[in-house]
């Protein structure tokens, strides 16, 4: 069975952890120091390297594997399961120093698991360490969260993600355009197991002679396009051509054209709140040029670079309208119904 990429590429020291330097240097210090807490939050959205950064610090440490718990608190959620863990704290590591138990999802804990839990987790032997990990730490009771100590993991900027997915499609002997890898990083929403899950998707679905030679194999942009069911650029520069000109007629002819190839409209929706967050960039912050072209072709740059000179009636208004579209997205029984909504109150606000 093929091994997931977000699998093997997983950083296996604190060296190869992109964008959390915040929390690295913090930890590297404690384990040098061995100032060591006894628990730990770890907390922030899904796919930042949560649970890998805390089976590194458990390696720092000199953890070997057979001291370290990990434990789901989706499926283990009950107060029968935190009894259990009770109870093994009080026996001593097989070969290490510590104990280390590492509990994801933790939020998920019932409020009589968590009742049962406190007393260990303020006042454990002092061969245990906790950390947990959440993506919704606000759920926590606030005397969970005042026993650990806390660190926020920050979503890897665009960048970083576009270098990532282009090192581990280099690795997989694969080329990958930038403009690929940066509309994959988008899709990805600031997760790395998500980007690497999308370009493993890509991969995957290129035969060999779309590919190429194994060794080099290119990866076509257009391909990635139908892959993921986003849109071809053009139609969305279409809507923002459409909303430029107060043609309502043009934009909505966009959306129906993305629908009759299958797009799907969330993406189709994301990839024109990105166009036009760029639009208002470059007519209200000059200085951020250099970020737009990093993260678009250079044939979409000139033409949001044309649109943000030209399209005075593409405003902060247009873009808080599709940013509502975005939000009753998920629930509409139409796709594009949301989007449609979004161009005519633009076009008609602006006439």
């Amino acid at each position: 069975m093929e091994i997931a990429l977000y699998r093997k590429y997983r950083p296996q020291t604190f060296k190869e952890v992109k964008g959390q330097d915040h929390i690295v240097s913090v930890l590297e210090n404690e384990a040098k120091t061995g100032k060591i807490a006894h628990a730990y939050l770890f907390s922030g959205s899904r796919g930042t390297g949560k649970t890998s950064i805390a089976r590194i610090f458990a390696k720092t440490l000199g953890v070997n594997s057979e001291d370290i718990y990990e434990i789901d608190a989706a499926s283990n959620r009950g107060i029968d399961e935190i009894r259990e863990i009770r109870d093994a704290v009080h026996t001593f590591p097989y070969s290490s120093k510590y104990k280390i138990y590492i509990l994801d999802e933790a939020h998920m804990l019932t409020p009589p698991a968590w009742n049962a839990f406190l007393k260990t987790l303020e006042e454990p032997p002092e061969h245990v360490i906790f950390i947990m990990a959440t993506t919704e730490q606000h759920k926590l009771p606030d005397t969970v969260v005042s026993r650990c100590e806390c660190f926020t993991f920050k979503k890897p900027t665009h960048q970083i993600l576009v270098e990532s997915i282009q090192r581990v499609a280099k690795e997989e002997k694969y080329e990958i355009e930038k403009k690929s890898a940066s509309l994959i990083a988008t899709l990805a929403d600031g997760a790395f197991r998500d980007a690497f899950g999308i370009l493993q998707k890509a991969m995957h679905s290129f035969s060999p002679a779309e590919a190429g030679a194994k060794e080099g194999s290119k990866l076509s942009h257009e391909k990635i396009e139908e892959i993921l069911g986003a849109p071809k650029t053009e139609y969305i520069l279409e809507v923002l051509e459409g909303l430029s000109e107060q043609n309502t007629e043009k934009a909505v002819g966009a959306v129906h054209k993305a629908s009759e190839e299958n797009t799907d409209m969330q993406v189709f929706l994301k990839m024109i709140l990105r166009a036009l967050r760029f639009v208002l960039l470059l007519r209200f912050s000059k200085d951020m040029k250099t970020m737009i072209i990093d993260q678009t072709g250079e044939e979409e740059f000139e033409k949001l670079e044309e649109i943000s000179k030209t399209a005075k009636n593409i405003n902060s208004k247009t873009l808080l309208n599709f940013l509502e579209a975005y939000t009753r997205q998920t629930y509409a029984s139409i796709p594009e119904l949301p989007i449609e909504l979004a161009i005519i109150d633009s076009c008609g606000e602006n006439k």
